[in-house]
């Protein structure tokens, strides 16, 4: 199952939102999205700085992420970035194909 880091932003809206609801009730929220297009969340951790948390999704297949990074963003209540993660054996096979690449001026 495809897995992504998904860093995250809240407006103060949303951060509004978490002080009203608590961090456990974000948590759920984000559970049952996630859950809801077949997928789960492997980790969730509030933090502060650039981002206010980070979580790992695995979900089905990239579509299922990108409906609910779509379904996210246009609450306007964060600002989400959605990272692919790729396992070493699934590098390990990228490193095996053939890529026909020529450089600029090459």
């Amino acid at each position: 199952m495809p897995k992504f880091l998904v860093q995250a932003t809240y407006t103060p809206e949303g951060t509004r939102g978490v002080l009203d609801e608590g961090a456990s009730g974000r948590r759920a929220a984000v559970e049952h999205v996630v859950a809801g297009l077949g997928g789960t969340v492997e980790a969730l951790y509030f933090a502060f700085g650039e981002d206010d948390f980070v979580a790992i999704l695995d979900f089905p297949d990239p579509v299922a992420m990108a409906a609910v990074s779509l379904g996210v963003k246009a609450s306007g209540a964060l600002r989400t970035r959605a990272t692919p993660l790729l396992t070493v054996e699934e590098i390990d096979e990228a490193t095996r194909r053939q890529v026909a690449f020529r450089p600029p001026g090459a």
